[in-house]
């Protein structure tokens, strides 16, 4: 890995494109490299992942809305949306934004976590869509994943984005572009400026991730893959983008993120310097954000030890940094607590997760998250006993770059009311790759097979299934094998969704 230095530069300066960060990635992106046999493996493991996690988010609303709107701007070749049969095609920007949020959606994929935060599986959507559309081959879409998550993950290490309150899918732009790139073969010309073009669009505030958090969430990620569509094809037809957007004296970095005195360093592969960053990135077994992983893991550990949970006086979670602002009791928003509050809030609340996770000893993606589970008064109770504590050595195994250290947990300190006090802690979730049951291929198919259960009929699972493990075989042409149609019955049981602007005319002149 080289590492570069990236700065804000005044405009007057001696600063050759060369030295930008979005031609350091294009270059990145063009090397010929092979894709090493892990690498490939696990981007197959990430596509059945996602799969998964589409499949029990498709009947959802944000999905339908999603899904509502693609299919509006029918297209071919064009891509497959997930759920609807593969001769439904729509634009390709319109089934990554599709597919990007059912994807999203259960807050339930791939993750990586370094100076940033990131769902590197995010990358998949608008690549594959655009494999589908322009014909690709399996091999050049494993090709593209490997530069898409080596770009992400890369970005996420040097550049934090939530010190100044910029969302995290404004490293997903660039890395999408560029995965985009490699998948076509472009040259690094055009790769440069659709990585510019790509995160001057998705550069947006972490309001999407505070307070009352919407459905938005699942949607950011779907809107930064569609951009990223978007700006190649502008690249592609010779339209240029803001440069250097990093380091202008106007740039992301001067007012977005640092200042002109701040400096980061980004480390990517040299030239001939294989793309592996992938297999760095974990997934999730729990439906919910990455820092409640291990606290889940911790509380099921734990629930034996308390017995009765009436006995509880109070709970501690002693953790790094980021549990305790962003999903803990430091964030300070009181929505954290609410009963009445939305799925995407108590996915981001550590003490309601710990509560149910005692509670039930399990953790299921919709029942823990259903109205009536967290408005339960004993659950309540619970849950306004639980607080959390940045713990300075919590955070920096949080930031360690040694993976054996690196950790996502908390110390749990519960207090009994007879004033007993129990503690146990957890670095990593049980199915992180130093966990206790890390996850491999049986465990992603396993995944798989448990939230299309309902969903997928048996022979559609099996043929998915095929397809995915032989991704690398697949020819130019085949990659529709890629997505799933799922029964009539099940897109039935969607909620309906309000017409929209794109539909208006039609329903008028059903109405008429």
């Amino acid at each position: 890995m080289k590492a570069h230095i990236v700065r804000t530069r005044r405009s007057a300066e001696q600063f050759p494109r060369s030295q930008h960060l979005a031609k350091k990635i294009a270059d990145l992106a063009v090397d010929p490299v092979e894709v090493p046999a892990d690498t490939a493996e696990m981007v197959i493991n990430r596509i059945i992942d996602n799969a998964a996690v589409a499949a029990a988010s498709v009947a959802r609303r944000p999905v339908t809305s999603a899904r509502a709107q693609a299919v509006l701007h029918s297209y071919r070749p064009g891509a497959t949306v997930f759920g609807l049969p593969a001769a439904d095609r729509v634009s390709p920007e319109w089934a990554a934004w599709a597919n990007g949020v059912a994807v999203r959606e259960l807050d339930f994929h791939d993750t990586f976590l370094a100076a940033e935060y990131s769902h590197p599986g995010d990358n998949i959507p608008p690549i594959l869509a655009v494999a589908q559309h322009t014909g690709r081959s399996g091999a050049d879409l494993i090709r593209g994943l490997a530069t898409g998550y080596e770009v992400q993950i890369d970005l996420v290490r040097g550049i934090c984005l939530h010190e100044h309150k910029i969302d995290h899918v404004a490293h997903l732009g660039p890395s999408a572009a560029a995965g985009i790139g490699t998948l076509l073969g472009l040259d690094a010309e055009t790769i440069y400026q659709a990585v510019g073009q790509a995160l001057h669009t998705t550069t947006a505030t972490r309001q999407s991730r505070k307070g009352e958090i919407s459905s938005w969430k699942a949607y950011a990620p779907a809107f930064a893959g569609k951009m990223a569509v978007e700006a190649v094809d502008r690249a592609l037809r010779g339209e240029g983008a803001p440069a250097p957007i990093w380091e202008g004296e106007d740039g992301v970095i001067a007012w977005l993120l640092g200042g002109p005195t701040a400096e980061y360093v980004v480390s990517l592969p040299g030239p001939g310097e294989a793309k592996r960053a992938i297999l760095d990135s974990y997934t999730k077994e729990h439906s919910a954000e990455y820092q409640s992983q291990a606290p889940i893991d911790l509380a099921r550990r734990m629930r034996d030890r308390i017995g009765d949970l009436d006995r509880i006086a109070s709970i501690v979670l002693h953790t790094s940094h980021h549990t305790h602002y962003v999903i803990g009791t430091g964030s300070g928003d009181p929505q954290k607590f609410d009963p009445n509050a939305s799925r995407e809030t108590l996915d981001h609340s550590v003490m309601y997760i710990f509560a149910v996770a005692l509670q039930d000893g399990v953790w299921h993606h919709q029942h823990s998250y259903a109205p009536d589970r967290a408005q339960r008064p004993d659950t309540v109770e619970l849950w306004r006993k639980i607080s959390t504590a940045e713990d300075a050595e919590w955070t920096r195994r949080y930031h360690s770059t040694d993976p054996a250290e690196k950790a996502f947990g908390a110390r749990a300190e519960i207090t009994l009311k007879s004033g007993e006090v129990i503690v146990d802690e957890l670095a990593v979730a049980d199915a992180h790759p130093l966990g206790a049951r890390p996850f491999g291929r049986a465990q992603y198919i396993e995944k798989f097979r448990t939230l299309a259960d309902g969903v997928l009929d048996t022979a559609e699972q099996d043929r998915f299934l095929d397809a995915a493990t032989r991704t690398a075989e697949l020819s130019a042409g085949e990659l529709d094998q890629l997505t799933c149609t799922v029964s009539d019955d099940v897109l039935a049981s969607a909620p309906a969704v309000p017409t929209g602007i794109f539909d208006w005319s039609a329903t008028v002149s059903e109405t008429n």
